[in-house]
């Protein structure tokens, strides 16, 4: 094509979800965060090479990421920087708006409600819940806080697709029973647990302490860099 982007989503070049590894589709959000960064800033085309520079990959590793979802770029031109956001943006269902609901509203669950990051981007937080009587009588914003026990109709009756858990940890596997047998497939975990779920429940886990622990391992003193 004339603006040097061409892409080709049908037939054998796309594959199912199931054939694409988790890894892969963790890191399209950072496609899309950097496209818009760059998309800002007025660039119309990019690079594997500045994409890589900017998200720390190899130009091969990023061009097998972009392969499993189509054709994307024309060599020697790069990337079309709007059109390929939006490409990203249709396949990772960010062209939609996604409602979640919130379990735990201490410290943790009302700074997630006042969150401002979740509704540019297509996520609300419609409803919240808690154990505690008290907290479950009272109202966040325009969010009124509902019993545990209410979860599975709150569900059906909010369309609500994403569930968030923040919970101490031995109250969590509890959430998480009640949040699949609401029928809720996908889970935001901020609880320090590793959840028992069904093989067809994905549950991100949010724990700063396992960031860390990574970290730590690139500031050893025997780990010399290069």
């Amino acid at each position: 094509m004339a603006n040097g982007y061409t892409s080709d989503l049908s037939g054998d070049d796309i594959r199912s979800n199931s054939d694409v590894p988790e890894v892969v589709v963790q890191r399209l959000p950072l496609y899309v965060r950097v496209l818009s960064q760059f998309e800002s800033a007025g660039a119309e085309m990019v690079s594997s090479e500045h994409l890589g520079t900017q998200l720390q990959m190899t130009p091969a590793q990023i061009r097998k990421d972009l392969s499993y979802f189509g054709r994307f770029g024309k060599q020697g031109r790069g990337y079309n920087v709007k059109r390929l956001a939006l490409e990203l943006r249709s396949i990772l269902g960010l062209d939609r708006q996604w409602n979640a609901g919130l379990v735990g509203v201490g410290r943790l669950g009302r700074a997630i409600i006042a969150y401002p990051g979740f509704r540019p981007e297509g996520f609300r937080v419609v409803a919240a819940f808690d154990a505690d009587p008290s907290v479950a009588s009272s109202a966040i914003g325009d969010i009124d806080v509902r019993p545990i026990a209410e979860i599975k109709n709150t569900v059906a009756d909010l369309g609500i697709r994403i569930g968030i858990v923040a919970v101490p940890a031995a109250n969590a596997q509890s959430v998480f029973d009640a949040l699949v047998e609401a029928g809720i497939k996908a889970i935001l975990n901020y609880a320090p647990v590793a959840p028992q779920v069904p093989p067809n429940v994905k549950v991100r886990g949010i724990d700063p302490v396992l960031a860390l622990q990574s970290m730590t391992y690139f500031l050893k003193p025997d780990r010399t860099d290069g």
